[in-house]
């Protein structure tokens, strides 16, 4: 079977998939309010609002229940006034504690065997249920949940069990969503939303007030490198830490000057250079990564590298870098970059 490769059909292809992934991540914001609701942001007509897309048909439910469609576009029934939340990913734990909501469960942060250090004062006493998107079923069943908030998780079989648990069982986010969106549909699911808009036009107003106080270093071109064990990886424009220094004003290196929300495969000492930049952050996630960075910072390569001779290079916390990213990260990432380049 033939199929059509010409620069026309492939353009059209690729302008259907985004248009379809964009629609994606709005659904979790196209929530239908009923009795019970108390925010006015959580209806279909003020979720579309925030989104600046049209509601999802859904029907309202009784008793203190909603009707909300999640990232995949499933419509679930959650409650009005969710209570007993547990959260699978640290976006999603990022994003209820932005909005002043205490989980009765979380999962370890990425790459990690414990919680994100950026949260660790506010997750004391909370039970642990497993590591990220991978949940032990009985610690999440002696959480007692009426609602899960399962971030981008795609493994269906885990997600039928967990809806065993509660059928308000959530996937929160899809593969090309950005942070701002996937709070907003977080806030709409705890009925939140308009606290959520607020946190996010506070975030905006911050990104832009501490990009304007960065002195000589204003508009500075800043790459953004996560350090695997087989070498470095550049983040892409639209990666949470990249999106939070252009919202601050900076640029990005011209190799990293690329769209997407991902960070690309990892480079070998002959393409290190495109890791270089008015100033380099770097992080990890793993030990081995760490020894690998530390090994390549005593080669030559890594030596002549702009950001290393100015002695313009940041060391960084991987689990707040270079993951999806939240209101709370995104306010740590505002806070490495203006303690690094901010007037002395």
């Amino acid at each position: 079977m033939s199929t059509d490769q010409s620069p026309l059909h492939l353009a059209r292809r690729r302008a259907v998939q985004a248009l379809a992934a964009t629609g994606a991540a709005a659904l979790l914001l196209a929530g239908c309010g009923s009795s019970g609701s108390s925010d006015k942001g959580s209806s279909g007509k003020g979720a579309a609002s925030a989104s600046g897309s049209p509601a999802a048909d859904a029907a309202g439910g009784s008793g203190g229940k909603r009707t909300v469609k999640d990232a995949t576009g499933k419509a679930v029934e959650i409650p009005a006034e969710p209570k007993r939340i547990v959260t699978l990913t640290q976006e999603d734990l990022d994003a209820v504690l932005a909005l002043g909501v205490k989980p009765v469960g979380i999962t370890n942060g990425q790459g990690l065997n414990e919680p994100p250090a950026y949260l660790k004062d506010k997750v004391q006493g909370i039970p642990v249920v497993g590591n990220l998107l991978q949940p032990v079923m009985d610690k999440v069943i002696a959480a007692k949940p009426d609602l899960i908030l399962a971030g981008d998780m795609q493994d269906e079989q885990m997600l039928k069990q967990l809806r065993e648990i509660t059928p308000a069982t959530l996937v929160t986010m899809a593969p090309t969503d950005d942070w701002k969106l996937s709070f907003r549909g977080i806030g709409n699911a705890v009925n939140k939303l308009e606290q959520a808009n607020k946190v996010i036009t506070d975030y905006d107003a911050k990104a832009a007030k501490a990009g304007g106080e960065l002195g000589a270093n204003k508009g500075a071109a800043v790459s953004i490198v996560r350090w695997n064990p087989t070498g470095p990886s550049w983040m892409e424009r639209k990666q949470f830490a990249s999106g939070v220094a252009l919202d601050m004003g900076l640029t990005r290196p011209k190799a990293q000057d690329k769209d997407g929300n991902a960070h690309t495969p990892a480079l070998s000492l002959e393409k290190i250079n495109e890791i270089d930049g008015d100033w380099l952050f770097l992080s990890t996630l793993t030990d081995d990564g760490k020894a690998a960075l530390k090994d390549v910072q005593s080669k030559p390569a890594y030596q002549e590298l702009g950001a290393v001779k100015n002695n313009h290079t940041v060391t960084v916390d991987g689990s707040v870098w270079s993951t999806r990213g939240g209101p709370l990260a995104a306010d740590a990432v505002i806070g490495d970059i203006g303690k690094a380049l901010g007037a002395k």
